[in-house]
C-alpha cells in the first residue's frame, strides 16, 4: 500500500485528489495537509467526505511528511513547493507537484511569467513534465514530476500529433480556450463571485496568461522548433470543464483520412484520449468527472486551415486525475488504477 501525503488538500484540486485516492486500491492517504484548516476535521471542510474521511487537517511540514509517506502531492499556489524542496526530501520520497514550479525548464521564463523568484532552480532540469501520454517512460523513472496545467494538458494533447508530424505551421497556431470557474481555485476573489460569473463569459489574461510559455515549450519539443502562439483563455459559468479550439495553417495538402490516421497513430492505444468520430465536436459534458480527453478536428479547405478541438475535466485530467496517473506510473502500478471513471451525465 502506497502511503500518500497531500499538501493543499482543501483546495479544489486537493479535494479531487482525495476523492480519487479514496477509490484507489493501492493507496492510503495518511496526511491531509492544509495551512488554512489546521486541526479542523477534513469532513467539516468537505461535507461530502462525512463518515468517509475521519482525519483532521495538518500543516505543510514537508520534511516531517517525507519521513511518513512514499509520495507527496503538492496542490498549492505557485512558489510553495519550490520553497520547500531540498535534496534530503527528494532522497526519501517522490514528489508530484501540481503547481507550475517545475514545469518550465528556463527559470528566467518562469520568473518573468509568474512574477516570483524560484527558490530551488537546481531541481528544474531533473523534473519530468508529467504529461503521461508523451513522457510515460520518463515519468516511470522520476522522483520529481511537474504535473501539467489544465489549459496546457488540453491544448497540448489536442495539437500534439499534428505538431509532431509537421502537418501544421506552428507560427500560425492560435489557441482559444474556455474553462469552468473551479480552474481559478477555491480562494475568495471578486471576479469569481456568483454575480460576476453567472450569465457571463469573458476573456482574461489576454496575451499574458501564464500557461502560455508552458504550451509553447511542450509543443516546441514536439515540432522541433521554437513555438510562439496566441493563447486566449475565457471564463464560463460552469463548475468544471475545459474546451479548446485551436487554429493553424496546413503545411501540406491532407485529407480527413490522412489526419485521422495521424491522430489514431498517437492515441488509439491511449486509454484516456478519445479521438471522436467524423464531424463530432468535443463537449465538456461528455468528459465531466472523468480522466478522458476528447479530441477531434475539421479541415477548412477554403482557408487552408485546420481546426483542432479538445475537451476535458479541468480538475481530473487537468489536475488530480493526471497526478494519480503519474503516481501509478512512478510506482509501477496499472496506469488506469483509480481512474476508470465513467463521465457523469447530467
Amino acid at each position: 500500500m502506497i502511503k500518500v501525503g497531500i499538501i493543499g488538500s482543501t483546495g479544489y484540486a486537493g479535494g479531487e485528489l482525495v476523492r480519487l485516492l479514496m477509490g484507489h486500491k493501492d493507496a492510503e492517504i495518511v496526511w491531509y495537509g492544509s495551512r488554512s484548516y489546521i486541526d479542523k476535521k477534513y469532513a467539516q471542510v468537505y461535507q461530502n467526505m462525512f463518515q468517509i474521511v475521519d482525519a483532521v487537517c495538518m500543516d505543510d511540514n514537508m520534511e516531517e511528511l517525507a519521513n511518513q509517506v512514499d509520495v507527496i502531492f503538492t496542490a498549492t499556489p505557485q512558489g510553495l513547493c519550490g520553497s520547500l524542496m531540498n535534496e534530503e526530501i527528494l532522497s526519501k520520497v517522490k514528489i508530484i507537484d501540481l503547481s507550475a514550479d517545475f514545469r518550465i525548464k528556463d527559470v528566467a521564463i518562469y520568473e518573468a511569467w509568474y512574477g516570483i523568484e524560484h527558490k530551488s532552480p537546481q531541481f528544474i532540469e531533473e523534473a519530468v513534465y508529467g504529461l503521461c501520454e508523451i513522457n510515460r517512460e520518463d515519468v516511470k523513472k522520476a522522483r520529481l514530476v511537474a504535473n501539467p496545467g489544465c489549459y496546457t494538458t488540453c491544448s497540448i494533447l489536442t495539437a500534439y500529433p499534428l505538431a509532431k508530424e509537421g502537418v501544421i505551421d506552428m507560427s500560425t497556431l492560435i489557441v482559444d480556450a474556455k474553462s469552468g470557474t473551479s480552474g481559478a481555485g477555491r480562494g475568495a476573489k471578486v471576479a469569481n463571485l456568483y454575480c460576476e460569473v453567472n450569465e457571463n463569459i469573458k476573456a482574461y489574461g489576454v496575451a499574458s496568461h501564464r500557461h502560455t510559455p508552458e504550451i509553447e515549450e511542450q509543443l516546441g519539443y514536439a515540432a522541433g522548433e521554437k513555438v510562439v502562439i496566441n493563447f486566449t483563455p475565457h471564463l464560463v459559468p460552469m463548475n468544471r470543464g475545459i474546451l479548446v479550439t485551436e487554429y493553424a495553417t496546413l503545411k501540406k495538402d491532407v485529407t480527413y483520412e490522412d489526419v485521422k490516421a495521424i491522430y489514431d497513430q498517437y492515441y488509439e492505444k491511449e486509454k484516456f484520449v478519445r479521438v471522436l468520430e467524423k464531424d463530432v465536436c468535443p463537449e465538456t459534458k461528455w468528459v465531466e468527472g472523468s480522466n478522458y480527453v476528447d479530441v477531434n478536428f475539421k479541415i477548412d479547405p477554403r482557408t487552408n486551415r485546420i481546426i483542432m478541438m479538445g475537451s476535458m475535466d479541468n480538475l481530473v485530467k487537468g489536475a488530480a486525475g493526471q497526478a494519480v496517473q503519474n503516481m501509478n506510473l512512478m510506482f509501477g502500478l496499472k496506469e488506469t488504477e483509480g481512474l476508470e471513471l465513467v463521465p457523469m451525465f447530467p
